[in-house]
């Protein structure tokens, strides 16, 4: 099976997307937006497509239990503020929970760390956070409000993979202006919705046998199909060093990206590769990072 059908039987068998009519008219607002935004260039905004943090695999349909992806999204976020910066408009496809643009200077408990109660029970933001929370605000407002930034969430991998393709048909207007710059940490491997059992599994049952089927390649089809024009970058993080340069260059030669972000796990926030389809390689070191 090629994967053109892999992926229209992994789609066939989901459970359908809540909200995809949303979904779908916010896209399409955003795009036309920024298609006729010259905003003092020549031709339309550049609109990026950046995913972000981990995708889940429930194991049950009324989901108790679920395989999750190591992510904290801080890759994602921050690579949406520099992307805003230079000029882009975002569609942030994020997971719920993670690490949001222009938040990654807040505490990990924004709202209680942030924030106190004066003496007759209002609410103000501490001074020591005073100067974080507002610029915070302020770019978050501007860009949302100037139609630069659209944040979609998700969850599970199941929603993903339906928004991103949603987002992608629709960012094939904008043709060689587009781009994907996929951080997310997508799973590997599923339960299939039609297998899935319905309820919480029981664990008076004994041992759990689970087989997990593999989720469909979709960056060929991203890269064929549903985006053809648009400029790709993946990412690739492994624990075995000795494999990570082999799997970059696979996203390179079979799903055709145009560039791959390479990340050993132990070594992810001090070291990264650059890797372009025209073979080179570049490391970069935490003093020359950008990203957590």
């Amino acid at each position: 099976m090629d994967a053109v059908a892999e992926t229209t039987s992994f789609f066939d068998s989901a459970p359908l997307l809540k909200d995809a009519e949303t979904i779908t008219t916010k896209l399409t607002q955003f795009i036309d937006h920024n298609k006729s935004s010259l905003s003092g260039i020549v031709g339309p905004r550049r609109v990026v497509c950046v995913t972000s943090g981990g995708t889940t695999v429930p194991l049950e349909q009324r989901c108790v239990r679920y395989i999750d992806n190591f992510s904290s999204g801080h890759r994602g976020a921050t690579s949406t503020e520099y992307f805003l910066q230079s000029g882009y408009s975002v569609i942030f496809l994020y997971r719920r929970g993670t690490c949001q643009p222009f938040c990654r200077s807040l505490p990990d408990d924004a709202l209680l760390e942030c924030f106190e109660l004066t003496d007759d029970s209002c609410i103000k933001v501490q001074e020591s956070q005073s100067e974080v929370v507002k610029r915070a605000i302020k770019e978050h407002h501007k860009a949302v409000s100037g139609g630069l930034l659209l944040k979609l969430p998700f969850t599970t991998i199941f929603e993903y993979l339906q928004i991103l393709r949603l987002i992608a048909t629709s960012m094939k207007i904008v043709g060689a202006s587009g781009m994907f710059y996929l951080a997310a940490a997508v799973s590997d491997f599923y339960v299939p919705w039609e297998t899935m059992v319905v309820h919480k599994i029981q664990s008076a049952s004994g041992p759990l046998d689970m087989r997990l089927a593999q989720v469909p390649k979709m960056l060929s089809v991203l890269r064929n199909e549903w985006a053809p024009q648009a400029f790709c970058v993946s990412f690739k993080l492994e624990t075995d060093k000795e494999i990570l340069l082999e799997k970059a260059d696979t996203a390179l030669k079979r799903y055709k990206m145009h560039a791959v972000v390479a990340n050993e796990l132990s070594t992810r926030k001090e070291v990264q590769k650059k890797i372009s389809r025209y073979k080179t390689c570049e490391e970069l070191k935490r003093a020359n990072l950008s990203v957590n």
